[in-house]
């Protein structure tokens, strides 16, 4: 975190508060850097991939995971932890070589044939 701005700890602290000014966190909340190490072989293969094709959106995905997974590790919390959640499946797909495609056939393939509407006629006799 920088210089000025609340601790980790602190900002766990105000955002659990029920009677927090949304204003006051605004202008106390740490601005985050993130530090790379440019020798580092991940960073190495996330530059080569990102110079040979600039709109891949599995490396923008993996820039932003890396730095959801630094604050994660430095003891901040996710502003949208469902968007996260996401990212995660997509990378452990990519990981094991599913396609989105195959995916969805098979989902549909397992869901069980639809009802009548009797149950909901039934329901509505009761109120």
């Amino acid at each position: 975190t920088g210089e000025y701005g609340w601790s980790v700890n602190m900002e766990r602290i105000m955002k659990a508060q029920a009677l927090r000014d949304s204003s006051m966190s605004a202008y106390m909340t740490s601005k985050k850097t993130l530090e790379l190490n440019p020798h580092n072989a991940i960073m190495g293969e996330l530059k080569a991939r990102s110079e040979a094709d600039k709109s891949d959106k599995t490396v923008k995905d993996l820039v932003v995971l890396l730095f959801e997974t630094a604050l994660l590790a430095s003891g901040f919390s996710l502003d949208e932890p469902n968007t996260f959640a996401g990212r995660i499946h997509r990378m452990i797909k990519l990981g094991l070589s599913i396609d989105e495609e195959d995916e969805e056939v098979e989902a549909v393939d397992d869901l069980p044939p639809l009802e009548d509407d009797v149950a909901a006629t039934s329901m509505e006799d009761v109120d």
